[in-house]
C-alpha cells in the first residue's frame, strides 16, 4: 500500500498516542509516545526530526523520530512504530531511512544511535539495512513487556570513523568487546586493545550511612550546571540528570537520569570526578535499586582507564563501545558503556542476530570474569 511521509504536526499528537498504544499497549516507556507535553515540545522546538506515515485515506500508520543533541553532534533514532495492520511491506525500513537521511543531511550530527529491542530479529534487520552498525548489548536495560535487553547500533556521517583518536591502553576486561567491535564495525582496534594491568585505586573509606537521593529535577539541573559550568565537562548525549545521589559525608555528588517507569538509571556525571566513587558504588547501587531502577549504566571515555577500572571493580560490565562518539577539535573519541543489573539475566528469550553474536560472547566472558570465581572461569 502506498503511504505518504510527512513531518509530524501538533494536530497529530492524539493519533500518534493511539498508534503507540496500538503497537506497544501500556508498556511503552518513552514519553514521546504517551506524554502530550513532551510530544508537543519535540515537534515544535527543533530538537527532533519526526516523520509520520499516512495511507491515502489519511490513517496514521507509522512514526519515526530522530532526537538530536547538536552540542554533542549525536542523535538518537527512537519511536519507530508501524501499525500491526500495515507490517510486512517495508514501511519500518522506509521510515527509518528517510528520517535518518534527513537528520544527517543537516551536517550538525556526526552519528546517530539506536537502542533496539531483541525480542525478535526484525528491528535489528531494519536498522542494519539503513546503515547502522552493531555496538553491543545492554542486558536487562528496560521494562517494556517485562524486563528486556537492548542492542546498541550506530550510523555515522561520512568520514567520521576515519578521524578516530587512538587509545594506547585499556583494562583487560575490555579486550573482548573491542575485538567484537573490530569485526562488527569494520574498524581497526588492534592498537587500542593493548591490555594493561593497572594498580588498584586506593579504596575510599565509606561508612554505613546510606547514599542520599534527591529527586528534585529543577534543582538537580541547576546544581549540575553549577558543578559543570563548561560544556566540555558535560557529555552524556540526550540524557539530562533529574536525580542527585550524595554521599553522607559530602565526598561526591553523582548526577543521574533516573527512570523508574523504564526501570533504568544513567549515571551522567560525578563531582568532583569518578574516582570519588571508589568504595561507594555498592551503596550507590543499593539506593538506585530502591528507587525503582534495576539497571544502571554509565558512559566513559575509552581512554579514561582510572574511571573504567573503578566501575569494573564494582560489578559493572563492559556492554558496548561507541567509536568516534565525541568530537574534540578535528578528532573523534571512543566511549564505552558499562552496565550493571540487579536482576538475573536470561538470554533464552532474546533473538540475537549473527552480527550481535560476538558482542554476546564478549559480554558473557566479561560477566563471568566479574561474577564467577577464578577456578570456575578457568575450566
Amino acid at each position: 500500500m502506498t503511504v505518504v511521509l510527512a513531518p509530524a504536526a501538533i494536530q497529530d499528537i492524539a493519533e500518534l498516542r493511539q498508534l503507540y498504544f496500538d503497537v506497544y499497549g501500556h508498556g511503552y516507556p518513552v514519553p514521546l509516545g504517551s506524554d502530550p507535553a513532551v510530544m508537543r515540545r519535540m515537534i515544535t522546538d527543533g530538537s527532533a526530526h519526526w516523520l509520520t506515515a499516512r495511507t491515502p485515506r489519511g490513517d496514521l500508520v507509522g512514526s519515526a523520530v530522530v532526537q538530536t543533541d547538536e552540542g554533542s553532534r549525536v542523535g538518537k533514532l527512537l519511536g519507530l512504530a508501524v501499525h500491526p495492520g500495515h507490517r510486512g511491506g517495508g514501511l519500518a525500513s522506509r521510515l527509518t531511512g528517510v528520517v535518518c537521511e534527513t537528520a544527517l543531511a543537516t551536517g550538525v550530527l556526526d552519528s546517530l544511535y539506536a537502542t533496539v529491542r531483541v525480542v525478535t530479529e526484525g528491528p535489528q534487520h531494519v536498522v542494519v539495512r539503513n546503515g547502522f552498525r552493531p555496538l553491543g548489548l545492554l542486558p536487562n536495560a528496560v521494562e517494556v513487556d517485562g524486563c528486556e535487553s537492548l542492542a546498541l547500533f550506530a550510523r555515522y556521517a561520512d568520514g567520521v570513523l576515519e578521524r578516530r583518536a587512538p587509545v594506547d591502553r585499556v583494562p583487560e576486561r575490555l579486550t573482548g568487546l573491542l575485538a567484537a567491535a573490530s569485526a562488527g564495525i569494520g574498524i581497526d582496534c588492534a592498537g587500542t586493545a593493548r591490555a594493561v594491568a593497572l594498580e588498584s585505586a586506593p579504596r575510599r573509606a565509606f561508612g554505613a550511612e546510606p547514599i542520599e537521593l534527591i529527586s528534585a529535577p529543577a534543582f538537580v539541573r541547576r546544581r549540575f550546571l553549577e558543578r559543570f559550568p563548561r560544556a566540555a565537562d558535560r557529555f552524556f548525549p540526550l540524557h539530562t540528570p533529574n536525580a542527585l545521589l550524595v554521599a553522607a559525608d559530602g565526598g561526591f555528588e553523582a548526577y543521574a537520569d533516573l527512570d523508574p517507569v523504564a526501570g533504568s538509571c544513567a549515571l551522567v556525571a560525578v563531582h568532583p570526578r569518578p574516582a570519588a566513587l571508589t568504595g561507594a558504588l555498592e551503596a550507590l547501587m543499593t539506593t538506585v535499586t530502591r528507587a525503582g531502577a534495576d539497571y544502571a549504566e554509565t558512559l566513559l571515555p575509552l581512554a579514561d582507564t582510572e574511571a573504567l577500572e573503578i566501575f569494573l571493580a564494582s560489578g559493572f560490565v563492559p556492554s558496548a563501545v561507541y567509536p568516534a562518539m565525541r568530537r574534540v577539535g578535528d578528532r573523534l573519541h571512543d566511549y564505552v558503556v558499562l552496565s550493571r543489573t540487579s536482576r538475573q539475566i536470561d538470554f533464552r528469550t532474546t533473538a540475537v542476530s549473527p552480527l550481535l553474536q560476538p558482542y554476546l560472547g564478549a559480554y558473557l566472558s566479561a560477566w563471568a570474569s566479574t561474577y564467577l570465581p577464578l577456578h570456575e572461569v578457568s575450566r
